[in-house]
């Protein structure tokens, strides 16, 4: 595309950022501090912003604002969110500070996943003081700057809430992962089997319907004990009854252009595969449909590192939980997928390639750990408040994190601090804290580091671009060598 005239008045125009409509240009400019919308003339889009001039032409400089962020959707369809999960493919990438857009659509100009590009939870946006229409907003800009026309997702993450549900989809998500957590009743990890008989009677239609008959999936058999179905019944009867209502009230009538997700991975126990199909059967005659569905596999899914357990179980039972998912119509997701290297060859395979993967912090990991690279004094700091700061941050999130086996600053060299990044504990101390670090206030209440932070990260874009593309692109290149080889 050749510039108009008017661009050419400009340095530090986002090449790829250059649209127009109605004969008229919109882009973007890159200064010190903010990027801003540039819209040439004197502006009919509606573009809220300050009119100005330069060697004789009119244009319009607006932030990147929120009232703006609707106008840019509203003129350019591919900076909306699309539906995504009936794709083959599709990758969550939490991207907590706003600012990994151009790595992350790097990576997804060259595969055919699609990437949802505003993912977060209600725990993230508390830690980090941003809202949905921050995160949403983001993405969009983010597609609109780097030329991305191919579709991307919004993701309204492990919301449990009929309300915020409710606000999340009219903001314009177009994906609910429904947190079923706060209705699957874990105290049957402290029940005998005795226990379970005595307190729970199963209706008649549940016994002729699971104890009749196993159940061929794929190659699979799944047999139901009596005791094995009442346990289910037990656990999952409220978690199935909820996502029926939350289905009926928004998705049933396609009041919404939107996917639905059932998360039951943030549970205590593994969901066994005849849970997973128990689960996915009722739901089915209950008449929902299901665009995902994330159980908790065995092992441990820990944030920011590689997968914890028995790797053979983990294959074995997915291969299971990929064919129930194959069977009723949806696709697999896979939470806390960030670094999990050793199993995603695995999960590409046994998926066939048909996924839905969760990264998040780990693109929080590479931030900091570019922090380290480029102004060790800085990380130093960063890092000695993730240590105050860790035993608060713990009681969100479930790491096995040993403080005692990080090595001490003092006896690191500043080009060690980056080597940190390579070992798990060091890893999880700061995958958990970022909301400390980002919301940490001096005693006169100016922010302690993020001022300095998301100066380092503007400074040094292109390096966290790279680094992202890379992180990040190893994750989908092991995926699909699972299928693809």
């Amino acid at each position: 595309m050749s510039k108009p005239l008017f661009i050419h008045q400009f340095q530090n125009i986002y090449p790829l950022s250059i649209h127009s409509i109605n004969n008229i240009t919109v882009c973007v400019l890159k200064s010190d501090r903010h990027d801003v919308l540039l819209i040439e003339g004197d502006n009919d889009l509606g573009f809220k912003g300050v009119l100005k001039q330069v060697s004789g032409f009119s244009y319009i400089e607006a932030p990147l604002s929120h009232a703006n962020a609707n106008t840019l959707r509203s003129h350019f369809p591919f900076t909306k969110p699309i539906p995504v999960l009936r794709k083959q493919r599709s990758f969550g990438l939490g991207d907590r500070l706003g600012i990994a857009g151009e790595g992350h659509l790097e990576v997804f100009r060259n595969v055919d996943a699609f990437p949802v590009l505003a993912q977060q939870s209600m725990r993230e946006l508390t830690l980090t003081e941003r809202t949905y229409e921050d995160v949403l907003d983001a993405a969009s800009f983010a597609a609109f700057k780097f030329g991305y026309h191919d579709g991307f997702g919004a993701d309204g993450d492990h919301l449990k809430k009929m309300e915020d549900i409710e606000r999340v989809l009219n903001i314009g998500y177009t994906m609910i992962t429904l947190d079923c957590s706060d209705y699957i009743k874990n105290d049957v990890m402290q029940m005998t089997d005795s226990e379970i008989e005595a307190k729970v009677k199963l209706p008649k239609e549940l016994i002729d319907r699971y104890l009749s008959n196993p159940f061929e999936i794929e190659g699979a058999t799944l047999r139901f004990s009596a005791m094995d179905l009442k346990r289910a019944y037990y656990v999952y009867s409220d978690a199935i009854s909820y996502t029926k209502k939350v289905y009926e009230t928004f998705f049933k009538n396609h009041q919404y252009n939107a996917n639905l997700e059932l998360s039951i991975d943030e549970t205590m126990t593994p969901t066994k595969p005849e849970e997973h199909f128990y689960v996915a059967n009722e739901l089915k005659l209950a008449g929902v449909v299901l665009d995902t569905l994330a159980p908790r596999f065995c092992g441990e899914f820990q944030k920011g590192v590689d997968y914890i357990g028995d790797i053979k179980q983990f294959e074995r039972e997915l291969k299971i939980h990929a064919a129930i998912a194959n069977h009723f119509d949806y696709k697999l997701s896979i939470h806390s997928g960030s670094d999990k290297f050793s199993i995603f060859t695995l999960i590409g395979k046994h998926t066939k390639g048909r996924f839905h993967i969760k990264t998040a912090g780990t693109n929080w990991l590479e931030a900091v750990r570019l922090v380290a690279i480029q102004n060790p004094a800085l990380y130093r700091e960063v890092h000695a408040y993730a240590l105050e700061s860790f035993a608060e941050a713990k009681k969100l999130y479930h790491v096995t994190t040993d403080l005692a086996k990080i090595p001490w600053l003092s006896t690191l060299r500043d080009e060690d601090l980056p080597k940190l990044f390579e070992q798990n504990d060091a890893r999880q101390l700061i995958h958990i804290t970022y909301g400390a670090i980002l919301t940490a206030k001096n005693s006169d209440g100016s922010l302690r580091f993020k001022t300095r932070l998301y100066d380092l990260w503007r400074h040094h874009s292109q390096s966290y671009k790279n680094m992202l593309q890379q992180h990040i692109g190893r994750h989908v290149d092991m995926l699909y060598k699972g299928f693809k080889s």
